[in-house]
């Protein structure tokens, strides 16, 4: 249902977009105000789908004047509640769905250019038709968008090869609070013409402007890949493979993963057509990736390294995929650990990050910690070992009330994060800030950068209209 005549502000949205574009039913409205956990549920004014970076420039001045709150919303799969109106009903989601064109994919120049609402699996589609790689990969890449991608900088599975959405990004085309449109589409490489801009927005979860299309990185798609599951004992074995891999493979190892048992088992445990990897049970897995440009020859180069891994008593087993079924069934193991988890209770999840080389130091301390507290809770530690984005999370224990055990949320982030200190790391890697950890960015960031995050926003932003409840 449309918005219905006779209001100021939605009629004067209405002019913008277009009457059937002004969203106001509560049934259409239901699933833009919850996020995927559950965790925040708002209310909003109505849901506003512009068509052009244009028209979110025209919906931003109108906002802006007349002090309505906006909260941009891609493909609503944020983990941090920064897509989620607040309770008061007083602000608009700016839904960026309608605007889902490719613009162009330049080849030659390995760029391609999409606009805020294009999912992640069409920009990889749109690449892939072009014989080229677009490298960002996550588990929601069939409802993710390119503008929440680049708003959260998302990492995924890929960053120790490509980097994060930040290093893939060439340029932005974004809407400013005061209606003005930054035109930085450019596809260059090298541009030393002053400040970066792109960059204040990449990360900023919309707080200081709204993208609206962007200028992407594109590789040569690889000739061949290979992909091993291995069993090995703790997650220092896996840190020696992981040097190992490198040194003889450099650049060719892409993805680099990290499983527990406990998380394997319930992968198993719960989801259907999943089966056990190995032939016998291990403490600790990775899932290793590799590419070549060169049509074949991955899988024996991924043997040799990992024969040589099994020689030296780093690996206790190991399984290369044979076919493309077997291959994506290593995957959906890694994939379906993040949701499963919500099978077996409550689950307090922490995505942060540590230098690569104690990774295996921060799980072992924060784990003993943990459980010095909650002695019978269940430690789920996994992610990305090869940039050193560790999600640590902790599932209650069997049998436990739920809520009661949520309700400890903030007594184990504190335990967690105390630990993620020490170690001069991150409260988060990859999934923002968001609502969840405004508090904990206070406590944890330098102050002198607070400060000039704050300053950048009141000039960006003087009114405080963009995700007011967001990051700061």
């Amino acid at each position: 249902m449309s918005a219905a005549p006779g209001n100021a502000r939605l009629d004067g949205l209405a002019r913008i977009v277009g009457a059937a574009h002004v969203l106001t039913d509560p049934q259409t409205l239901a699933s833009y105000l919850v996020e995927p956990r559950g965790l925040y549920h708002g209310r909003a004014l109505a849901l506003v789908r512009p068509a052009s970076t244009a028209e979110i420039a025209a919906v931003l001045a109108f906002c802006n004047d007349a002090r309505i709150p906006v909260v941009p919303q891609g493909g609503n799969t944020g983990l941090v509640g920064g897509q989620t109106p607040d309770e008061s009903g007083d602000e608009i989601i700016l839904s960026l769905q309608r605007m889902n064109k490719v613009r162009e994919v330049d080849a030659e120049g390995n760029a391609m250019i999409v606009e805020a609402g294009v999912t992640l699996a069409a920009a990889q589609a749109a690449a892939e038709a072009a014989d080229r790689l677009f490298p960002l990969s996550l588990a929601s890449e069939g409802s993710c968008t390119i503008g929440g991608n680049l708003s959260t900088n998302a990492g995924g599975v890929g960053v120790m090869a490509y980097g994060s959405m930040r290093d893939l990004a060439l340029g932005l085309e974004v809407a400013l609070a005061n209606g003005e449109i930054l035109n930085g589409l450019g596809k260059l490489r090298k541009d030393n013409t002053g400040y970066d801009l792109k960059d204040l927005f990449i990360g900023a979860e919309g707080t200081l402007g709204v993208i609206g299309a962007a200028s992407l990185k594109l590789f040569p798609r690889p000739g061949a890949m290979a992909t091993a599951f291995v069993g090995l004992a703790d997650p220092k074995a896996a840190l020696q493979l992981l040097t190992l891999a490198r040194r003889r493979l450099g650049a060719a190892v892409t993805s680099f993963e990290l499983l527990p048992r406990i998380g394997l088992e319930f992968v198993l445990r719960h989801v259907s057509g999943s089966r056990d990897p190995l032939a016998s049970p291990h403490s600790w897995y990775v899932l290793i990736e590799i590419s070549s440009q060169h049509a074949g020859g991955a899988e024996d180069t991924l043997s040799e390294t990992l024969q040589a891994a099994i020689e030296q008593n780093i690996v206790e087993d190991a399984a290369i995929a044979a076919t493309l079924r077997q291959r994506k069934d290593f995957w959906r193991l890694r994939e379906e650990l993040s949701d499963v988890q919500a099978a077996e209770g409550g689950s307090i999840k922490h995505d942060v990050s540590v230098p690569v080389g104690v990774a295996p130091d921060f799980i072992a301390e924060a784990s003993r910690a943990v459980l010095e507290d909650l002695p019978a809770a269940r430690i789920v530690a996994f992610g990305h070992l090869g940039d050193g984005n560790i999600h640590f999370n902790v599932s209650q224990p069997v049998g436990a009330d739920k809520q009661a055990f949520l309700a400890r949320w903030q007594e184990v982030n504190e335990i967690v994060h105390a630990v993620v200190a020490r170690w001069q790391g991150s409260i988060s890697a990859e999934h923002g800030i968001g609502r969840l950890k405004r508090e904990l960015l206070k406590k944890s960031k330098d102050p002198v950068a607070l400060n000039l995050m704050r300053a950048i926003k009141s000039t960006l932003d003087p009114n405080g209209i963009l995700n007011p409840g967001a990051v700061l």
